[in-house]
């Protein structure tokens, strides 16, 4: 069976440019947060924090509120790793989550969101204060 010079040419083409191309794929960073948080049935959250990203560093802010049963004010220092980012405003979004807990002086803290985006956060860390909840809460992420 012989091959047209032409179809050879294309095929040959098409398999240098699948071969040699590099595909774009996501990438991680680092993320330290500070979050303060009070309410009462209503809470609220504000905070700042930073995105280490390909050797730059990025400032962040967050807000959010809570519903559910909320009672008292916490700190919460948190640190981890965001994934699946292209860029670094890709980290920017809402973050949900259900949650419970009981913060009566110091303890740990461990949580796993994602924004519409599909970054994910992975963090840990410690939340200071007096605080109770069980509550639906959401958490937005701007960059500075």
């Amino acid at each position: 069976m012989k091959m047209s010079a032409a179809i050879r040419t294309t095929l040959i083409a098409m398999v240098a440019s699948v071969c040699l191309s590099s595909p774009s794929f996501a990438d991680s960073g680092t993320v330290k947060l500070t979050i303060y948080k009070a309410g009462w049935v209503i809470g609220a959250s504000g905070g700042q924090g930073t995105l280490h990203f390909h050797g730059r560093r990025y400032s962040l802010t967050t807000g959010g509120l809570d519903y559910g049963l909320v009672f008292g004010g916490s700190k919460t220092i948190l640190h981890g790793q965001v994934s699946n980012i292209r860029s670094p405003s890709d980290i920017e979004g809402v973050y949900g989550a259900a949650g419970a807990g009981l913060a009566v002086g110091s303890g740990a803290r461990a949580i796993v969101l994602t924004n519409q985006k599909g970054a994910v956060l992975q963090l840990t860390g410690t939340q200071v204060g007096l605080l109770a909840n069980l509550d639906l809460s959401g958490l937005a992420i701007t960059l500075d």
